[in-house]
């Protein structure tokens, strides 16, 4: 869902000349300046396809490949969450170094990776990770309720039930708590600003996202 937001910005945006979305699955989506590469195992973008090649030259990567924690034992999600994340990461800080890596983690993230929630503590520990990597600027971006726009939806079953329950009340709730509250829309933009250097912080929550999305 988050993925889908940040691809429509992207395109819409003049400054961008191109983007790669690397993916499990197609995006459907057609564009001048989009080029897709799908792959079922994304844990090793090196060779024998060629990708690694593909991946220089790049400004930035906007990470937002994730799962629920719901239902999953600690080892299966750190897979995902770490694993996955710091092996993309570190592909692209041999192929383009320098680029700003932003990271879609998390209100509730636990920093100290010792907390009691399993969820929080492994994305505490891969942001830890992706701050201390050399080769990347890590940026996390930290959202709460993310209100999805311009008909994209949450691949989430769970998710999508609570925003067809909460849908109408969602643009009510963002006035009244505008900290807790951002957009597909909003979270796209404030990457694209973060790729230009516009944030003077590296860990974005939710008031950070939406003011440098001109909220």
């Amino acid at each position: 869902m988050v993925g889908r937001g940040v691809l429509r910005e992207c395109l819409r945006d003049a400054a961008v000349e191109s983007v790669l979305v690397v993916g499990r699955t197609a995006v459907g989506v057609t564009h001048p300046k989009l080029r897709e590469v799908v792959r079922a195992d994304l844990t090793d973008l090196a060779d024998p396809d060629g990708l690694e090649g593909e991946l220089s030259g790049y400004d930035a990567c906007f990470f937002c490949l994730g799962v629920s924690s719901a239902g999953m034992k600690e080892a299966a999600y750190r897979e995902v969450t770490y694993d996955l994340t710091l092996s993309v990461a570190r592909a692209l800080a041999a192929a383009s170094p320098g680029l700003a890596f932003c990271y879609v983690s998390g209100q509730g993230t636990d920093s100290s990776a010792r907390g009691r929630v399993m969820w929080a503590r492994v994305k505490g520990e891969t942001e830890n990770a992706l701050l201390a990597l050399d080769g990347v600027d890590a940026y996390m971006f930290r959202p709460g309720l993310i209100q999805p726009l311009h008909g994209i939806t949450s691949k989430t079953r769970l998710y999508r039930a609570v925003y067809a329950a909460t849908g109408r009340l969602l643009p009510l709730l963002r006035k009244l708590a505008p900290r807790s509250i951002t957009t597909t829309e909003q979270v796209g933009l404030a990457m694209v600003a973060v790729a230009r250097g516009e944030s003077g912080v590296r860990v974005l929550e939710t008031e950070e996202i939406n003011r440098l999305a001109g909220a």
